[in-house]
């Protein structure tokens, strides 16, 4: 089983919708988290510990990461998935996108 945590800001679209599509995913478990003050489920400690591997939507969160939790990330893969704030939940771009950068770390 691997465990794949997904982050974008706010935890409102992007990462929700990642979520959701790896959650069907066979050997896979997901969550997801914002990294804004203002996310509807702000990023943990202990969801960083849960996971194999963290997904950042964008590279200035990647940043934001890496200041805000440093010594939880140690021996974590942290992946950028180039993915800008322009999509809806769920959006079939969006999906479609996840899919290609983020699946061929989950298969």
């Amino acid at each position: 089983m691997k465990n794949a945590l997904f982050l974008c800001s706010r935890n409102k679209l992007r990462s929700p919708t990642a979520e959701q599509v790896f959650s069907a995913w066979p050997g896979v478990e997901t969550d997801s988290a914002g990294l804004s003050a203002d996310a509807e489920v702000p990023l943990s400690p202990e969801q960083i510990d849960w996971a194999d591997i963290i997904f950042v939507m964008e590279k200035a969160q990647r940043t934001k990461l890496s200041r805000a939790f440093r010594r939880h990330l140690k021996g974590k893969r942290v992946v950028c998935l180039d993915i800008p704030d322009d999509y809806a939940f769920m959006d079939p771009d969006l999906v479609r996108l996840l899919e290609a950068r983020a699946g061929r770390f989950l298969r």
